[in-house]
């Protein structure tokens, strides 16, 4: 009987493999390259500690449209584009889309990348589609179906509020456990062939899509309790697939769960014996100043984690600072219908294991197991 753990596909006449570690990881066997990143951001998240690091920045909430939600899709616009001009690829070189955001029926995506004319797959999984888009293209590539895919999401403060909370001009208050949507889109094209020119470059070495788990958390203002359990559930079947350790990378990454979120992810690994304080951050917290930014808990929205990953992140692993990293979106299953009908708010992580190699090793050897 075949092995259903190893997909065999053939593109060009090379063969590539994608086995199943365990009973939830994929493991790459070349490793698809992220040959190019972009993030476009708001205003507020020019003003945090990462401003300097993104490439488009806006002064205003609308971009001068006539919308939030048409800034919303001029922003994802942006981040496609963006990462094409850095790859210096035209969209013709792009096979698929794989992209989603917030709003009902991915509706920034829609209209932010019709005018690409790519085959697109809209994707949902709430403030985890950043790693959610990210892992399926690297599935596509991996598998011989794309030879290049473009993994893009993004959010909008405004327009996140008025499809889920109250309108803005309400002025409702905000409890401390509350997140603040980044304004922001994070792009990343994931390629067959390494970036030209370059000595080290990032491979997407393993994914672990994660199951949702619901503990009936019914606050929507505290979204990070939500989808804590799902992060360690699926940062422990990772642990467990692949027998690593959270010592064996440089950051684990979540996005993003926040203050709240994030003590409560610490606390559910120590009971489960892991320690992983030395190397977690959430891009929730890294996103704005908390002592100087009015965000209470910290940032969230599909784009916050994005825009982290699409700057410092990858950055620091292009550069060579970093090895290593684990990247886990998080997201909370809600809707405004289902919340207002008082249903439990499910959550959901997906992980992407991202590593910094040098390119000819890579090339000639393939990606390095552990």
């Amino acid at each position: 009987m075949k092995d259903r753990g190893i997909l065999n596909a053939k593109w060009m006449g090379a063969t590539d493999v994608i086995t199943r570690i365990g009973k939830r990881t994929l493991r790459f066997g070349r490793g698809p390259w992220a040959a190019s990143w972009a993030a476009s951001v708001g205003k507020k998240e020019k003003e945090g500690p990462l401003g300097a690091l993104f490439d488009q920045c806006h002064e205003d909430t609308t971009l001068g449209l006539e919308s939030w939600e048409q800034a919303e899709s001029r922003l994802q616009s942006e981040a496609a584009q963006l990462a094409l001009r850095k790859a210096g690829m035209e969209r013709e070189a792009i096979d698929c889309v794989f992209a989603g955001d917030l709003l009902n029926q991915c509706a920034a995506s829609v209209f932010g990348l019709r005018e690409l004319d790519i085959p697109f797959l809209g994707q949902y999984g709430a403030c985890s589609t950043m790693a959610q888009t990210l892992g399926m293209a690297a599935v596509f590539v991996e598998a011989g179906a794309a030879r290049r895919a473009l993994a893009v999401t993004s959010s909008h403060f405004c327009s996140a509020e008025r499809q889920f909370r109250l309108p803005l001009e309400y002025g409702g208050q905000r409890t401390p456990t509350a997140q603040w949507t980044a304004t922001a889109s994070g792009a990343v094209i994931v390629s067959r062939e390494p970036p030209s020119g370059v000595e080290r470059a990032v491979v997407v070495r393993e994914a672990t899509f994660g199951r949702m788990r619901d503990l009936g958390i019914k606050d929507a203002a505290n979204m990070g309790a939500a989808m804590a359990p799902a992060a360690w559930e699926t940062l422990l079947d990772y642990f467990t697939d692949t027998a690593s350790a959270p010592s064996d990378f440089d950051l684990i990454l979540t996005g993003d769960l926040g203050a709240v979120g994030s003590d409560l992810l610490r606390e559910l690994a120590l009971r489960d014996g892991f320690d992983i304080a030395a190397v977690h951050n959430d891009g929730g917290l890294m996103l704005y100043d908390r002592q100087r930014q009015d965000v209470h808990a910290g940032a969230s929205g599909c784009g916050c984690s994005a825009a982290v990953l699409c700057s410092v992140v990858l950055g620091d692993l292009l550069a060579g600072r970093m090895q290593d990293v684990l990247f886990v979106g998080t997201g909370a299953l809600m809707s405004l219908t289902t919340s207002q009908q008082g249903e439990s708010i499910p959550g959901v992580a997906h992980l992407i294991h991202l590593r910094s190699v040098p390119v000819h090793s890579h090339t000639d050897t393939g990606a390095a197991g552990r």
